[in-house]
């Protein structure tokens, strides 16, 4: 076995390993910050866990059938699985097909399956953008040819996610999308010019929408409205500061007991480092590093340049998704509705990061078995 074949080996069962251990911590504190909130709406205390057992299972499939997965078929139905994936999140704005919840129609109701699209376009988007900086590799210098295209695709996008409204999505997509533009050697000068001529449009979204500027606000002086708008970031930290060194104890947590809301979802965390302290927080930082510094090191290996920036892409949206929520619970960023990777509770978003953990190992993979084909002959 040549050294670049063994490494990347090394590297996905490193990598697999990280995302086992992710799943693990979410079966644990799903039940642990869902069981009492569980009872008593649902009357059963493992209602949610029941839930995310169902979304598990279904993600697993996902991960073995595109971990199979011709590499050419993918490559294939990239332009099509993007354009649907879209028109099922453009369904949310038409209140026949949407469902409302926390403010924001970001959930779609197709024959009685609730799902939420934008988590599937968040995948597809990825493999598009690697798509086309693949067929474009020898015009990135181009306005006409490839950039403007990229920056229309990118538009478009962005313009439905944020009529949900799904603002954390928007950015966070826009994010990897400048990241895998880099990645592939557009013009920084291009990428630079865009970002600050974006700026005063960020802030024009801000202040269009009273909530938006709202959240800015209580971020940063929650203890303005400890009673309301900071209830929730001001819960949190005290959930936090609570588990100090080694933590309350699994399923020992207080906050979860109606103080700090959507406690399996977006602020899991709070309740980890409140039952687990300071040691079980890092851990689980620590593990978000891992992924994405192993998930990258497999990126550069790769000979094949669609799966490097495949892979590239979803470890950063993954990461990026990571870094948001963490900096949410701890208030060093506004509230947005982004869950912890593999930990929050939230089927849609669990089979979907399961399905692109399948195609990187896929993509990984293949390029093994062509670097070994390529030697013999």
């Amino acid at each position: 076995m040549i050294p670049s074949q063994k490494l990347l080996r090394t590297d996905i069962r490193l990598f697999v390993s990280i995302i086992t251990l992710l799943l693990i911590v979410g079966i644990i504190f799903i039940y642990s910050a869902s069981a009492v909130f569980a009872l008593e709406k649902y009357k059963s205390s493992h209602y949610f866990l029941k839930k995310h057992g169902e979304g598990l299972v279904i993600g697993l499939l996902g991960f073995l059938i595109l971990r199979l997965v011709p590499k050419k078929w993918i490559i294939k139905f990239c332009p099509v699985a993007f354009w649907t994936s879209l028109l099922l999140t453009m369904l949310t704005f038409f209140s026949a097909f949407s469902v409302h919840i926390h403010g924001s129609s970001r959930w779609l109701n197709l024959f009685g399956l609730v799902f939420q699209p934008s988590e599937l376009l968040k995948m597809t988007f990825i493999l598009y953008m690697a798509f086309l900086l693949t067929k474009k590799e020898y015009s990135l210098r181009s306005l006409k040819k490839t950039y403007i295209p990229l920056m229309m695709i990118l538009g478009i996008t962005a313009l439905v996610l944020l009529r949900q409204p799904d603002f954390g999505m928007a950015i966070t997509l826009t994010l990897t999308a400048f990241a895998l533009m880099f990645v592939a050697h557009i013009p920084l000068n291009y990428l630079l010019i865009t970002i600050g001529g974006s700026i005063p449009l960020v802030i024009f979204l801000i202040l269009f929408k009273a909530y938006r500027l709202k959240r800015i606000l209580t971020f940063l002086n929650p203890w303005s409205d400890p009673q309301g708008a900071g209830f929730q970031i001001i819960q949190s930290l005290i959930a936090i500061g609570s588990g100090n060194v080694w933590g309350v104890g699994i399923s020992n947590s207080q906050q979860k007991f109606f103080y700090l809301p959507m406690q399996h979802t977006d602020f899991i965390f709070s309740i980890i480092a409140e039952e687990t302290g300071f040691f079980g927080a890092l851990f689980l930082i620590t593990l978000y590093l891992l992924l994405l510094f192993i998930g990258l090191r497999m990126a550069w290996r790769l000979p094949d340049r669609f799966a490097m920036l495949v892979v590239v892409g979803f470890i950063v949206v993954t990461s990026l998704q990571a870094i948001i929520n963490l900096a949410v619970a701890t208030g060093l960023a506004p509230t947005k509705g982004i869950g912890l990777p593999f930990i929050s509770y939230g089927n849609t978003a669990l089979v979907t990061n399961l399905c692109m953990v399948g195609l990187i190992i896929n993509l990984v993979r293949h390029a093994v078995r062509e670097e070994t084909t390529s030697i013999r002959f």
